[in-house]
């Protein structure tokens, strides 16, 4: 039994890859063998909400899994199970029947604006960034739970009992695959609540009660190798080992093998993810990133400084799908270097707000610098350098904040395929932008983390057998000054947009 079940849920779609352990001359890798993969369905009933089928997500984690085992031979070389997942999306679900009470909100989803604000305006933010690392955010899975459990009626008095439970889509997962005998997350996901202590990693009484979540309707925190039940035997022909699990960006930081102080990767995919390894100890930022788990593995515990981008590769989804500037991705590339610049276009995609360091949850997308001479192609180019106008403004953040200056910067996720963007990356960052050759990284770091638990693996490091690819800065200082200037009076832009008291009726008619 040598391959690796590793399931990949992410935002816009649900997928399985089988690794296999190889050995050789070469010390021990895992490399991926069979995939499937199936498309999520987004529903958006308001401005600004963001929701998922957790019923869906199952049945695709069900059909993609016996998919990737069929096409790998069986279930009986299969060692274990690997989750990595979308983070900070909240599930509810009834403990007697397995069924979500309604959809999951997304990780992207504002609806609780107004509690997360309400709640600095009372001063908690200092208190609960100092326990969790952490802002207060609608982002974070905390103040959605408490929604759930108020939109469904019934639900609190039955989670108070038991009765309801609430997780993120790993502990989803893991309810479902061992039939309800396990309700579990990993210290990575958990570290997302804003109900973890991040030094303890556990729940904190004070912060359930602030936030109004049940504690008893909360799932246990495992670490993230190791085994917290097996999967159900009649839904793959065998039970398996559930033994990795961390949320995606964590996974990631382990796929790269950026397990030493001062590694860094960043993760391009619907929103983008900078993860800074910083050490054994938790780090508190000053120029608020969030201090997070990187990941938790018998003896090893990692804590990271993250910044979290929004909009990335939803941009350019919104660029096909939303004003059908592209029909497909890829052309996005070859139409952005159709023009010798940007002709002083500037797009801040804060198409569900924006995220570090701005932490603007009312800020809309926003274009500037417009002229009877833009065209689509200035769209589609300002959409592609936005990606690393948003990587620097977190580089910025990072170092502002402590942390070794980069020289190289790890990347994944499918916009890294886009020669373009990585190049623009590299020139406004001023670092080298290094991608592997394979690009699932969460997928990856999750296997990893599944083959560690089971001990096929004597630790967590990375062991690539083919060289990146790599991109290098060639963009003159100047230039670079002059086109972050520009970027950053976009962005204040767009956050006095947010702020505009016309917004919300309250100011004068201008004809009055």
């Amino acid at each position: 039994m040598s391959l690796i079940l590793a399931i990949d849920q992410g935002t816009t779609s649900t997928r399985a890859i089988a690794f296999q352990l190889t050995s050789g001359d070469q010390p021990s890798d895992l490399r991926p063998v069979a995939v499937s993969q199936i498309e999520l369905a987004q529903h958006f009933p308001r401005s600004g909400w963001v929701e998922h089928d957790a019923a869906e997500i199952w049945s695709a984690t069900l059909q993609t899994c016996r998919e990737v085992i069929r096409k790998a031979g069986g279930v009986s070389r299969f060692a274990a199970i690997g989750i990595t997942n979308q983070r900070e999306t909240a599930v509810t679900w009834d403990a007697a029947t397995g069924e979500p009470l309604h959809r999951a909100i997304v990780w992207q989803d504002r609806r609780t604006a107004a509690v997360t604000s309400r709640l600095a305006a009372e001063g908690h933010e200092a208190a609960v960034q100092q326990a969790t690392g952490l802002i207060l955010d609608p982002y974070f899975s905390a103040t959605k739970f408490a929604w759930l459990l108020d939109a469904v009626p019934g639900s609190r008095e039955r989670a108070e009992k038991g009765e309801v439970k609430l997780g993120t889509i790993d502990s989803w997962l893991i309810w479902k695959l061992t039939h309800g005998r396990e309700h579990a997350t990993d210290a990575s996901n958990a570290s997302r609540t804003s109900l973890v202590d991040l030094k303890t990693l556990q729940w904190r009484d004070d912060l359930c009660a602030l936030f109004q979540v049940p504690r008893a309707a909360l799932p246990r925190i495992a670490g993230c190798a190791e085994v917290v039940g097996e999967s159900e035997a009649e839904l793959f022909g065998r039970a398996l080992p559930i033994a990795g699990s961390a949320g995606d960006q964590q996974a990631a930081l382990v796929g790269h093998g950026a397990l030493k102080p001062g590694d860094a990767k960043i993760t391009y995919g619907t929103g983008a993810f900078l993860m800074a390894n910083v050490g054994d100890q938790p780090v508190i930022s000053t120029r608020r990133l969030l201090g997070t788990l990187g990941y938790a593995a018998a003896d090893q515990t990692a804590y990271a400084l993250e910044g979290s981008i929004f909009s990335a590769g939803s941009a350019i989804q919104w660029l096909r799908d939303g004003v059908k500037l592209i029909s497909e991705s890829r052309q996005s590339e070859a139409m952005a270097q159709s023009l010798p610049d940007n002709g002083g276009v500037y797009l801040v995609p804060g198409f569900t707000g924006l995220g570090a360091p701005w932490w603007e949850p009312q800020a809309r997308g926003t274009v500037v610098g417009l002229t009877r001479d833009a065209g689509p192609a200035h769209f589609v180019r300002a959409a592609l350098e936005a990606l690393a106008y948003q990587t620097r403004d977190l580089l910025d953040a990072l170092a502002a904040d402590g942390a070794p200056t980069l020289k190289t910067l790890k990347v994944d996720g499918g916009v890294t395929a886009n020669s373009f963007a990585m190049q623009f990356v590299a020139d406004i960052c001023d670092v080298v932008v290094e991608r592997p050759a394979f690009q699932e990284m969460t997928a990856l770091g999750a296997a990893r983390l599944a083959a560690f638990g089971v001990g096929l693996i004597p630790d967590l490091e990375a062991h690539p057998a083919e060289a990146p690819a790599r991109w290098t800065p060639r963009m003159t200082a100047d230039e670079r000054k002059r086109l972050l200037s520009g970027w950053r009076r976009a962005v204040k832009a767009a956050i006095v947009a947010a702020h505009d008291p016309a917004e919300d009726g309250t100011a004068e008619d201008v004809n009055d």
